[in-house]
């Protein structure tokens, strides 16, 4: 009888070089710092900077403000860890959850928005001890649940907030531009959500028949047998999903909306530290935050890095007081949700690598010896 080895179909090798190499770092570092040169040279014409700087009063509530950002920023993180140990049944430890969404965290960081962490996942649950085909769809899955929440909620927040609130008031270009980009890059959204929906839950086999013909194309044949091997795991593993009870379902969906609740939660906790008189506006500030999100989906830099910080300046610009005020709330909210992470990927990137590509060429080692022991088998016989 043949073994199945769908699930235990082993990781490609990983060049770390290729992978995290030093240009991805610093590419997404100098955009975001020369975006914000440009918007400081820019209002420094129409106010003081150094001025609004001063003005920035770091009291008690400053400080809880900051504190409550950070502690957002940790439930985001939970959020995600928790639905790692979910999906995989518990396999994951807390500590190995947690450095898998670190480094996928980091790749989002060094990665345009469109690709995501998500894209190098099923590389970082490999390195902790699952098997590469369960790992991919495993990834699928999260994929799927980060599509569904905005699927969900956008229309939810857009129904209960007011339209010139959620996309400004006003005839502005800016405002007419959000509210086309939202609209079109959800539709893509719930579209691919459903495609996604019909793949890992429901036709997996058409899914896996899909891929076969997509790689039969010439330009895309080298890698057919790559696409088949995925097509065959996506069914094996989607079994076990579609098995799962629906109180699965309601904890990795949980999960999912404790994560991205938190990092939305980090901008009110700014807003409330630093304008407290704009307590007024925490559910606008809140609602607008899924703007902001589906917009950055097609940001073609690393991590949204430029586009990020121009757009929360402007987009909240009718709250704050002052352009300058914006500006220092963008580049604390950056620093908290994305160079934070950057600094983290760089500390924990280099040994997760020597680690993992270690692991790889000793399991190679043994697989070539294996193999020159099966073949001397065979001459014998």
């Amino acid at each position: 009888m043949e073994k199945n080895n769908n699930l235990s179909q082993p990781a490609p090798d990983v060049d770390g070089k290729k992978l995290f190499s030093i240009w991805k770092i610093l590419l997404p570092i100098a955009i975001g710092l020369g975006v914000v040169a440009y918007m400081f040279w820019r209002d420094a014409e129409n106010e003081n900077l150094a001025h609004v700087w001063k003005s920035l009063e770091f009291t008690p509530r400053t400080w809880q403000g900051g504190g409550l950002a950070l502690l957002f920023m940790f439930g985001r993180d939970f959020g995600l860890s928790w639905r790692f140990r979910t999906l995989t049944n518990r396999q994951l430890r807390w500590g190995q959850a947690f450095k898998v969404d670190l480094l996928c965290e980091f790749t989002s960081c060094v990665t345009p928005s469109a690709v995501g962490g998500s894209s190098f996942g099923m590389i970082f649950l490999n390195s902790q001890g699952i098997e590469f085909g369960r790992a991919t769809t495993l990834m699928m899955a999260t994929l799927f649940l980060d599509e569904l929440f905005f699927v969900v909620f956008c229309p939810i927040m857009v129904f209960l907030t007011p339209a010139h609130e959620i996309f400004m008031s006003g005839d502005s270009a800016l405002s007419h531009g959000l509210r086309l980009t939202f609209w079109l890059v959800y539709s893509g959204i719930f579209i691919w959500t459903s495609i996604l929906y019909m793949g890992i839950i429901r036709r997996p086999g058409w899914i896996r028949g899909l891929i076969g013909k997509i790689f039969k194309w010439r330009w895309l044949r080298k890698w057919q047998n790559s696409a088949e091997t995925l097509g065959d795991n996506m069914i094996a593993t989607s079994k076990e999903l579609r098995a799962r009870p629906f109180g699965f379902w309601v904890k990795v969906f949980g999960g999912t909306v404790l994560s991205w609740f938190s990092r939305y939660l980090v901008v009110n906790a700014l807003f409330l530290g630093f304008l407290p008189q704009d307590d007024q506006w925490q559910w606008v500030i809140f609602a607008r935050e899924f703007v902001i999100w589906v917009v950055l989906m097609v940001s073609p830099t690393p991590g949204g890095s430029g586009l990020s910080e121009w757009l929360f300046s402007e987009y909240y610009g009718d709250i704050v007081p002052t352009a300058g005020m914006a500006l220092m709330l963008a580049i604390m909210w950056r620093i908290i949700s994305y160079y934070l992470y950057l600094g983290i990927g760089v500390a924990i990137v280099p040994g997760w690598l020597r680690s993992t590509v270690g692991r790889f060429r000793s399991k190679g080692a043994k697989q070539s010896t294996q193999n020159k022991s099966d073949n001397n088998e065979s001459g014998e016989s």
